[in-house]
């Protein structure tokens, strides 16, 4: 089967995608509680239901977005029709992270197929249970030479690294991302990484604090804090801070209840090696919410932290964890002095009345995406690219966009015959006036 030209093909195989993934979707579901004990609600709305609307979108949409372009010509190359044609990379390698492990899995290989690549699909090993369930309905949907699942450890991910792909999407850590960009540029292998940072969030004295806390806590302990445009940090005018302490406990209460541990809505730890580092993150920090740990379960509750030192271990590294830290300002340039510390983040969420002060931080920090009196749901937006800038990641994806990231665009002109205009040709003669002329007014 030609995978490449075929757009029919690609269809039919999508839609045979999305009936395996409905038929199994509940083993989807209990699979991700089983690996980290997500809950079912998250697991429909942050995984089979994104990437079964991902799908139903693409197939819908599928003709349009590899139809060629036609673009306006050039006057220098009168007569002629101008296209961009969109072609597959050819064979892809997609690495998969362990905290959304279906829908990040899923949602890029959607778009490579879409795109008319072959791909070879390397789910986390941390989630066993899920990438087991991927794997049967890839082999339940795919031939082995169009689609193939790899599973294993960091040695696979070596192995796979060292060899020589047309395309590499990979979602992960930044540390990562930087080896499987060293490994890509051996070959010239254009990438997509999405990777992560510290994402702040800002609260000014205009502020709605009340639902501010509401939405942050939503934001920031869906799926235990273990998301990549997560608020990692918050920042709130100092003589606010006091009232908002006292919402957010209260909607950490609402949410997951006095005791988050017996809560069915609250997901754990993906693994003890990773509960460890959390754990010694708040070792020297003050808690004033939360901070109960257990390593059985690998459970962490939803945990504030008041004033944490910008040197402090907490703040060195993006936390992807139920760990909170907290940080009052009194004016603007000490919200510059922390956010100037730090990478380019993958989000920034501002909360504020205030236009003024929201244009402001949009266009004076440089981040991958984020809201204005909202946090995370950006994402959820097919017309928005997603993606990182500097250290939190290169390229973006979503919708019609993710079909563009697995297409190389290739233009061409189709030049007429009936007129072939004489002036590029040599002898040039006395054309250089003339083409200066005629250069200057286009």
């Amino acid at each position: 089967m030609n995978y490449k030209t075929n757009i029919g093909s690609r269809k039919e195989t999508l839609i045979k995608l999305l009936n395996v993934i409905i038929t199994h979707e509940n083993e989807i579901i209990q699979a991700l509680y089983d690996d980290f004990k997500k809950p079912a609600f998250e697991a429909v709305l942050t995984e089979t239901n994104y990437v079964i609307s991902e799908l139903k979108d693409t197939i819908k949409n599928l003709h349009k977005w590899a139809k060629p372009k036609r673009v306006f010509p050039s006057i220098l190359n009168f007569p002629s029709t101008d296209y961009i044609y969109k072609e597959p990379y050819g064979k892809v390698l997609i690495i998969a992270p362990w905290n959304y492990p279906f829908q990040l899995a899923l949602c890029p290989l959607i778009s490579a197929v879409a795109a008319g690549n072959q791909v070879v699909l390397k789910p986390s090993e941390l989630t066993p249970k899920t990438s087991e369930i991927i794997a049967k309905i890839i082999e339940r949907t795919f031939h082995n030479n169009h689609v193939e699942v790899i599973e294993g450890g960091v040695e696979v991910t070596q192995n796979l690294l060292s060899q020589r792909w047309d395309y590499i999407f990979f979602t992960g850590s930044v540390p990562v991302g930087k080896i499987v960009a060293k490994a890509a540029a051996e070959n010239l292998t254009p990438v997509t990484l999405e990777l992560g940072g510290k994402n702040p969030c800002i609260i000014d004295e205009t502020a709605n604090l009340k639902l501010a806390a509401k939405r942050i806590v939503w934001g920031k302990f869906i799926n235990a804090g273990q998301t990549c445009i997560a608020p990692d940090y918050i920042l709130i005018q100092k003589n606010m801070k006091s009232h908002f302490l006292e919402f957010m406990k209260e909607e950490i209460t609402k949410a997951y209840s006095e005791n988050p541990k017996l809560s069915p809505d609250y997901a754990r730890i993906i693994n003890q090696k990773n509960w460890l580092r959390l754990v010694n993150m708040i070792e020297e920090e003050k808690i004033i919410f939360g901070g109960q740990t257990e390593i059985e379960n690998c459970y962490i509750s939803p945990t504030l932290i008041d004033e944490s030192n910008v040197d402090s271990l907490i703040m060195k590294e993006e936390i992807f964890g139920p760990l909170l830290p907290i940080l009052s300002y009194e004016n603007e340039t000490e919200i510059n002095a922390i956010i100037s510390k730090y990478e380019k983040p993958l989000a920034l969420y501002v909360f504020t009345e205030n236009h003024s002060f929201a244009q402001k931080i949009i266009h004076k920090y440089s981040f991958g995406g984020g809201c204005i009196n909202d946090t995370v749901i950006h994402f959820s937006n097919k017309r928005l690219p997603f993606g990182g800038v500097g250290h939190s990641g290169i390229g973006a994806y979503h919708g019609s966009l993710s079909f563009d990231t697995f297409s190389h665009k290739k233009g061409i002109v189709k030049k007429a015959n009936w007129l072939d205009l004489p002036m590029r040709y040599a002898p040039y003669n006395d054309k250089l006036k003339t083409i200066k002329k005629l250069l200057k007014w286009l």
